[in-house]
């Protein structure tokens, strides 16, 4: 007589069988459901942290991709054909490995006055955070019963 023995995981969602040497067979069945309680619902500081992150300034491009928008402009009026953003993102790349830094020097001069923005921006962000600034702000954004427009 053989003897099934059933297992059950939630990581993913296979069967399997397998026999070992004893004789005995195993069928593992993994399923990917979770249930519904198991999932944490987000804190009002949790939502509070998001709200403040949201307002976080973001970190501006690298030289590349101030390059890349000339060079998109570039490429697709000399290429009106290719559409692909793979194919212009590859001529891009291989464009830039061959350029030299005088070439260079005017994308990495935006990239550094946009930096040095985006610097200053974080640290007056940081310090009205440590001010506890964006506590008052938050009253505005308790009430989700509103429409946003």
């Amino acid at each position: 007589m053989t003897k099934i023995r059933i297992t059950r995981s939630r990581t993913s969602s296979s069967a399997s069988t397998s026999t070992k040497t004893d004789g005995k067979t195993t069928l593992t069945v993994k399923s990917d459901k979770t249930k519904k309680s198991g999932r944490k619902a987000k804190t009002t500081a949790q939502k509070r942290a998001a709200k403040i992150d949201a307002m976080k300034p973001k970190k501006p491009p690298t030289a590349f991709f101030y390059f890349l928008e000339d060079f998109r402009k570039d490429y697709q009026e000399q290429n009106p054909d290719v559409k692909s953003m793979r194919d212009i993102g590859k001529a891009c790349g291989e464009k830039w490995k061959t350029m030299t830094y005088e070439e260079k020097v005017k994308y990495y001069d935006i990239a550094t006055e946009k930096r040095a923005v985006f610097e200053m921006a974080m640290s007056n962000f940081i310090k009205r955070k440590e001010c506890g600034e964006f506590d008052e702000v938050d009253s505005d954004f308790d009430d989700d019963s509103e429409f946003d427009g």
